[in-house]
């Protein structure tokens, strides 16, 4: 390895245990920098991973500053080698790659060979057909070896911001303790924020209860992968193909979900999950879902729970549980709630590692491309089934994500403007109360950025 002391290095890196061989066939894909190869999109979540801990998360910037990285297969006569040039310095000490780092890179390598090979270009998968994705995504996550679990169910998947106040980075970690000491194990989106505080409390829970082999689940996909990199505690990283079936693998994973206080991409995985819960197929599923944050923070609750309420009803507010400032609460509830679930699914003979009987419907599924027509089109209105409206909510926040951090979305704000969202004035109004609270909490940006809205709400 050189380096030239500067915040890029070169560097040629083995890999450890996982994906020592490829063919040649997949490594002339890999490779392919034109239409169908997958090198642009290999190289965008390489750099992702290298450049865990940038105090950025505005994709454009990072790929902007790094625009000469590039990455390369070696191949040996006993596997592969990837070759790196002007990487992120952060991802090495004393001339070496961090080993976390490493295993990260190597994940992405496998995970965008599989989805390529087995997922899209084998036809095995029609992903038009609901049953098709789901089975798409337990391939996924199987060859990930996320599914080798064999125990009663333990898995707390927590969802919150990426940009959130020491305070509430610290209740993230208090309640990751609180897990982590009751023998639960974690998964988030793998980023920074409160993706990473509950597994580093884990980490601690595990340790004072000598559990040696905790799981510390990342689930990203490639459009966020920039703006959310893994962080160093991942021990178990999977790549989806886009944001609707990473939310999936998600809800199939998970015994109970723990969601503290965040941004837009936090209301969107609220939004997706009430639509869930309140198709009527899943009326019967045991789901504890814990809303929780410090006390100086619970605005933000009242803020999603007021905006749920007047938009979906108060069915939807029933399959969630608010506890404010006590996080061995929110464990002890988790716990209780687990119970149930594997009484669920024992009784019905479902996997514990893989929730085969929740339903969920096409306009869950199906990925919601985002542009300014798509995004102008919405139905956000309140003739149509609480679920379906819930669904298109969850659209329209998948989009304000897009442009407030994926290097696609940035562009396209910048040559068209802000995205156009249309419906019925009394959501219309409930929405520019949420976002307007998210924008005055600075839940949108890393802290001390301006942030400059990526949406105009039309009645």
């Amino acid at each position: 390895m050189s380096s030239d002391f500067s915040e890029f290095v070169d560097a040629r890196v083995g890999p450890r245990g996982s994906l020592e061989n490829l063919s040649q066939s997949e490594i002339e894909k890999l490779l392919d920098t034109g239409q169908g190869g997958l090198y642009p999109l290999f190289r965008r979540c390489a750099l992702a991973v290298l450049n865990s801990g940038a105090a950025t998360d505005n994709a454009k910037e990072i790929f902007d500053r790094y625009r000469d990285f590039d990455i390369r297969i070696v191949r040996h006569p006993w596997g592969v080698k990837l070759e790196v040039q002007n990487a992120p310095a952060a991802a090495f000490v004393d001339g070496q790659m961090i080993r976390g780092i490493k295993e990260h890179l190597f994940a992405v390598l496998r995970d965008v060979v599989f989805i390529s090979n087995e997922i899209l270009a084998s036809g095995r998968f029609d992903l038009t057909d609901c049953a098709s994705i789901t089975n798409a995504v337990f391939h996924v996550l199987r060859n990930a070896r996320l599914l080798d679990y064999k125990a009663r169910p333990n898995l707390v998947v927590c969802w919150g911001g990426h940009s959130i106040a020491a305070e509430e980075y610290q209740y993230t970690k208090n309640v990751g303790y609180e897990l982590g000491l009751r023998g639960l194990d974690v998964c988030t989106g793998c980023g920074p924020g409160a993706m990473k505080g509950p597994m580093k409390g884990a980490t601690i829970g595990h340790a004072k209860q000598r559990i040696e082999h905790g799981r510390y689940i990342g689930i990203t996909e490639p459009g966020i992968i920039a703006a959310e990199p893994p962080n160093p505690i991942v021990s178990q990283l999977a790549i989806m193909p886009d944001i609707e079936k990473r939310l999936e693998a998600f809800v199939r994973l998970a015994h109970g979900i723990v969601v503290f206080p965040g941004g837009a991409g936090t209301a969107e995985e609220i939004l997706y999950l009430t639509g869930l819960l309140l198709d009527p197929a899943n009326r019967e599923q045991p789901f504890p879902i814990v809303l929780t944050g410090p006390r100086d923070s619970a605005a933000y609750f009242e803020h999603i729970t007021r905006f749920i309420s007047g938009t979906l009803g108060g069915e939807a507010l029933r399959r969630f549980t608010t506890i404010v400032d006590d996080p061995p609460e929110v464990a002890r509830h988790l716990v209780r709630g687990m119970d149930a679930v594997r009484e669920f699914r024992r009784q019905r003979s479902d996997s514990y590692n893989f929730n085969w009987l929740l339903s969920i419907q096409p306009h869950f599924q199906q990925p919601f491309v985002v542009s300014h027509a798509a995004m102008r089109a919405l139905a956000l209105r309140r003739e149509q089934p609480a679920h379906e409206l819930a669904a298109n909510l969850r659209r329209a926040f998948s989009g304000i994500v897009t442009g407030n951090v994926k290097e696609y979305g940035i562009q396209a704000i910048e040559r068209e403007g802000p995205y156009e969202l249309a419906g019925d004035p009394s959501i219309m109004l409930l929405l520019d109360e949420l976002l307007a609270a998210f924008v005055a909490q600075r839940r949108m940006r890393l802290p001390g950025s301006t942030y400059r809205p990526v949406y105009r709400l039309v009645a």
